[in-house]
Order: structure tokens, then sequence, then C-alpha cells
């Protein structure tokens, strides 16, 4: 006996491996009309194991894509659609490019990293003065995500302005808001999606009800 590990990769793995012998078998079929009508068979097989459905749009033109493709483009049959070119699916995009600075807090992330750039740069006055809280606060926020155990004001602010080169320091008068604050705000955040989710799987499993009742 044979375990899969020993045979060749299957082509698309989800449609498995006796369709996929079924379309190398159909490949070698001669006579056009019985390769044509084995095609359709194979069409009809995969649409009742493709967890697409078909209420996905253009499901046939994608089965006879994969067709074509799980036969390696050498099936001949007379397709109610175009064959794909083979050329296409060889491309290949190129690797998206990482940034490879090296961060000083990780856990604050790019996004903080970009606001403080930006405010370092504006003019002294009231709107750097108000950048700085906003940056401050966020960046507690973001500690407590990575931290919840402690978290100190003096230390968000002077590593605000190490990160800043010294150019955002807190003032007279700026705020942070408490850690109880911030983590009863992201509690309730998170106490809101899960309703959202609790709410749209309950509607979602009435429509599926209504959809398999029979008149």
């Amino acid at each position: 006996m044979k375990y899969n590990t020993q045979r060749p990769l299957l082509v698309i793995s989800e449609y498995g491996r006796n369709i996929q012998q079924m379309v190398e078998e159909a490949v070698m079929i001669e006579d056009r009309e019985t390769r044509n009508l084995a095609a359709k068979t194979i069409i009809n097989l995969m649409a009742t194991v493709s967890p697409g459905g078909k209420e996905e749009e253009d499901f046939y033109h994608k089965l006879w894509d994969h067709l074509h493709i799980m036969a390696k483009f050498e099936l001949d049959v007379d397709s109610p659609y175009p064959k794909p070119d083979a050329e296409i699916l060889k491309f290949k995009p190129n690797k998206p490019a990482y940034p490879r600075r090296k961060m000083r807090f990780a856990h604050y992330g790019n996004i903080i990293e970009s606001f403080i750039r930006f405010a370092s740069a504006l003019e002294p006055g009231e709107e750097k003065d108000r950048y700085t809280e906003i940056i401050a606060n966020m960046m507690k926020k973001a500690y407590l995500n990575h931290n919840r155990d402690s978290v100190n004001d003096e230390m968000i602010k002077d590593q605000l302005k190490e990160l800043s080169n010294g150019e955002l320091q807190f003032k007279e008068g700026h705020k942070l808001s408490s850690t109880n604050e911030i983590l009863h705000k992201q509690k309730q955040q998170v106490g809101h999606q899960q309703n959202n989710n609790n709410r749209f799987n309950k509607n979602k499993n009435k429509n599926n009800k209504f959809k398999k009742k029979k008149y």
C-alpha cells in the first residue's frame, strides 16, 4: 500500500486525490465525445466538494479553470469558458519589502513612531504640545496591551522624549489617562465586539434555518 507522502503532490488539494486521478485519466481518453462527458462529470463532482459553494460568483468558471490546471493544460475538451493562460499562472509577484529598521520599543509599533516623527517636525507651539499629549496616551495604551501588570507615567514621558530625540516633552497641565480608565475602555471594547459577533452568528444561524426550510 502506498502512503500519500509517497505519491505525487496534488495540484489543487481541496478536490482530493480521487478527482485528481480522474482528471489524469480523462486526459488519456482518445474519443473526444467521451472525453467531454468525462470532463462534465468531473466538474459536477468538483462542485459537490468545493468549499465555495454555488453561491460564489463565477463558480463554474472557476471549476473549469481548476480542471485545466489539474490537467496541466493538457485536457482538450469543449469547455464553456476559455482555457486559462498557463504563463500567467507561472507569474510570481515580488516579495514585499519589509522594513529593516530596528525599533527601540517594538511594543509601540511603527504607527506611533511615525506620529512621533511627524510631531517632532512641527514648530514649537500649542499644536505640537497637543500632539505630545495625544501620542503619550497612545503609548500608554500600547504599553498596557503589552504589559497589563504595571505602567509608570514617568517612564512613558521619558521614552517619548527619547524616541523624539528631545523634541516632544510634557508640559505643565498635560495629562495621561489613568491605567484603570484605559483598561476599563479596552474591556468595554472587547465586550462590544463579542456582542456584535454573537449577534452576527445568531442572525447567520437564523438565515441558514430559513434556507434549509422546504416549502
